[in-house]
């Protein structure tokens, strides 16, 4: 009986380990197919939320790259706009020296007299040739019928003075009259006056030039030093067109001045080393 009790418990072992593999077997087929069930339906929300994640990782890594464009397109602009600034500080340095450089040939080339720089701080009327208000006057030395100048050439003279400021009438007007001259031909004969026609009144004009004269277009007009006003052979302006006048049998020339009056910065009054009432121009 022995024999067989332990041959039975054996086979009850043997049994039990197959049923439960088989139980462990089917398990694991339930699983996989719920597992697979499941995948079917999860799989497509997943790639949905994959979508969406992706959608807005791309938006968020937009605005951060966009914020550090922007802050950089700024930056780039501070210094465009600084670099501008600088370009033009330079140009205005620039013209000034060459302002000064041209301003300290001139008075270096008539050094028998003496230059007081003047500023203009407004205008005496309601055109360029009404003249200047400088701001020097008599307690720096200056005085009534003093030739004015810029690096370029005549401006004017002045016409009132007072204790600190004055009134400087330009070539422009034509109550100013300037004994003038051809550099070319020498001919002292000629009275320059700013031309009337309000159309140029940028422009002058010498009259009184004999009918024989041989000024023309392109010669150069200096001041003649006859008058005891203005000082010889300061540079006035060209020519730029002669008339005849059968009628008075004389000619007349208008004159673009070397000054351009709508740009003058630097203004010089000349202040003879003697009285002016009693210089002698050469």
């Amino acid at each position: 009986m022995k024999p067989f009790k332990n041959k039975l418990a054996v086979t009850i072992v043997l049994l039990s380990v197959a049923f439960c593999g088989m139980i462990i077997y089917s398990l694991q087929s339930d699983a996989n197919g719920i597992s697979s069930s499941v995948s079917t339906v999860v799989s497509p929300l997943q790639k949905i939320v994959y979508n969406i994640n992706s959608r807005v990782k791309e938006t968020v890594d937009f605005f951060l790259n966009f914020s550090e464009v922007k802050l950089e397109n700024e930056e780039l602009k501070k210094k465009n706009t600084k670099l501008a600034n600088e370009l033009i500080e330079y140009e205005s340095l620039k013209d000034e020296v060459e302002r000064l450089r041209e301003a300290l040939n001139f008075t270096e080339s008539k050094n028998n007299y003496k230059y007081v720089g003047v500023n203009i701080i407004g205008y005496s009327g309601n055109s360029l040739s009404d003249g200047y208000i400088i701001d020097k006057g008599s307690n720096d030395g200056i005085d009534k019928n003093m030739v004015v100048v810029s690096s370029k050439g005549l401006v004017g003279k002045v016409t009132k003075v007072a204790s600190n400021f004055a009134i400087v009438q330009s070539i422009l007007n034509e109550n100013i009259a300037v004994a003038v001259m051809d550099q070319q031909t020498r001919e002292a004969t000629g009275v320059l006056q700013g031309l009337s026609d309000k159309k140029d009144n940028n422009m002058t004009v010498v009259y009184n030039l004999p009918i024989s004269s041989d000024v023309k277009e392109g010669d150069i007009i200096i001041t003649s030093g006859l008058g005891k006003i203005y000082p010889k052979e300061i540079p006035v302006g060209t020519v730029v067109s002669v008339e005849e006048d059968n009628v008075r049998v004389m000619k007349s020339a208008v004159v673009e001045p070397f000054v351009n009056f709508n740009e003058v910065e630097e203004l010089f009054v000349v202040i003879p080393n003697s009285n002016i009432d009693e210089i002698e121009y050469d």
